[in-house]
């Protein structure tokens, strides 16, 4: 979800002004780096990166049911396919702060 998106399922009447990218700003966010793929595990919902520390990312009670993510593995949101859409968004903030 952009922050457009968020905005608009915020205050869908409101005016918005899109200004461009600032100086610095970033256009995604990195969550799993290439680095920590070689720790990291995948399973249906979620990602678990495992700290190299006592050998974590090798021990089998930690790791579970999880599979380990490829070589080179990188998760941003430049390549997330999974995405909330707005109305999704405005569901989820009247059920969890009961809003009406």
């Amino acid at each position: 979800m952009k922050v457009v998106d968020i905005a608009k399922a915020i205050a869908p009447k409101a005016k918005h002004k899109i200004i461009g990218i600032r100086p610095g700003e970033k256009i995604h966010e990195s969550m799993i780096s290439e680095e920590d793929a070689r720790s990291t595990y995948e399973y249906p919902t979620h990602y678990k990166i495992l700290p190299a520390i006592y050998d974590w990312h090798h021990c089998s009670l930690r790791i579970g049911h999880g599979k380990k993510c490829v070589e080179g593995f990188v998760y941003t949101s430049g390549n997330n396919d999974q995405w909330m859409t707005s109305e999704a968004l405005r569901k989820w903030i009247r059920n969890e702060y009961r809003l009406a």
